[in-house]
């Protein structure tokens, strides 16, 4: 059998006029397409955390994680990024560690800093200081998940129980900065640049070695793609361009102007964005020629509900990909 690249399904619940009846419906339909993806042999679910948006921009992500891990039995789900230092470090120690018990080591966390001071605002927390809250955050999981007693905020505490995956659930580092390498390295955690930063990657090398620390990388490919399967993407852009428009505008408004992200587009209207190619809308036979070149190495995001689309819509592009790209690339 070839060697397949890795298959994501990517959910993060936009709707840029949700209504507790259209947001319910986007919820349970998410975690229906989790199943029917665990099902048809995907790698991954994937999704983020924000805060303070118009649109339900996933502001929940563990809670849905620990709702598609009782409704799968294989793939995984990854955090990418839960923003870390706006969590209780205990509390969320104890969660990260139910998750990881509960799904039996299949949940994937990068903590990353975030990049939205409103987001900071909402829950109490300091934006200048979010570099030591990240410290304590990160240094509290990794002594918590000892299950031993340690110090905390001048206390003794000790949380249980122990995670599942030993010595710890897996933690990954986010970030596009130096002081995120850095971070990583100190702690003997991974780093998961948010772009392919080669000059980044090697640095963080440097600075475990500084550290006696042994780390990895997970680079990014140079070109990332997010997938919506259609047999007539000309139809498909004209009807839905708008909703994934709406995802690429409200991500980018969020960037600052030194910040680096794999899935960033500068496009202003749906034509742009086309032409742009961060966001596709392929056939299947289109896809299956992606897939090849891709290769074991890379991996095919698939967005069903990307922007808001329509339920329904996502429902085709999933069928799509399950029923006339996968059965080819197993051959």
């Amino acid at each position: 059998m070839p060697a397949l690249p890795v298959t994501v399904l990517r959910i993060n619940l936009v709707d840029p006029a949700p209504t507790p009846d259209t947001l319910s419906a986007r919820y349970r339909a998410a975690v229906e397409m989790a199943a029917f993806a665990d099902d048809r042999g995907f790698t991954m679910v994937q999704t983020e955390e924000h805060h303070a948006t118009a649109n339900g921009w996933m502001p929940s992500p563990l809670t849905f994680a620990g709702a598609v891990f009782g409704a799968t039995r294989r793939i995984g789900v990854t955090v990418s990024a839960l923003i870390t230092p706006l969590h209780d470090p205990l509390r969320l120690a104890e969660d990260l560690a139910s998750l990881d018990l509960l799904s039996g080591g299949r949940l994937i966390t990068v903590a990353g800093l975030g990049y939205r001071p409103e987001e900071y605002a909402a829950h109490g927390k300091d934006w200048p200081g979010r570099g030591p809250l990240q410290d304590e955050v990160l240094q509290t999981l990794l002594s918590a998940w000892t299950g031993e007693p340690f110090t905390y905020q001048g206390r003794t505490v000790r949380v249980t129980p122990r995670p599942y995956t030993r010595p710890h659930p897996p933690l990954l580092i986010g970030g596009s900065s130096r002081a995120a390498a850095r971070r990583a390295a100190r702690l003997g955690l991974p780093f998961f640049p948010s772009a392919r930063l080669p000059q980044l990657a090697a640095y963080y090398q440097e600075q475990c070695a500084a550290h006696g620390t042994d780390g990895w990388v997970l680079q990014p490919p140079e070109r990332t793609a997010l997938l919506h399967l259609s047999e007539d993407p000309d139809r498909t852009w004209a009807e839905y361009g708008s909703h994934l428009l709406h995802e690429a505008r409200m991500y980018a408004s969020w960037q600052s102007a030194g910040s680096r992200s794999a899935v960033r587009s500068s496009a202003r209207d749906v034509g742009a964005l086309r032409e742009e190619g961060v966001y596709r809308v392929v056939t299947p036979d289109d896809c299956v020629r992606l897939a090849r070149r891709t290769g074991a190495g890379g991996s095919l995001i698939l967005h069903p509900l990307c922007g808001g689309m329509p339920v329904d819509e996502g429902w085709r592009s999933l069928h799509l990909f399950a029923e006339r790209v996968l059965p080819r690339l197993k051959d």
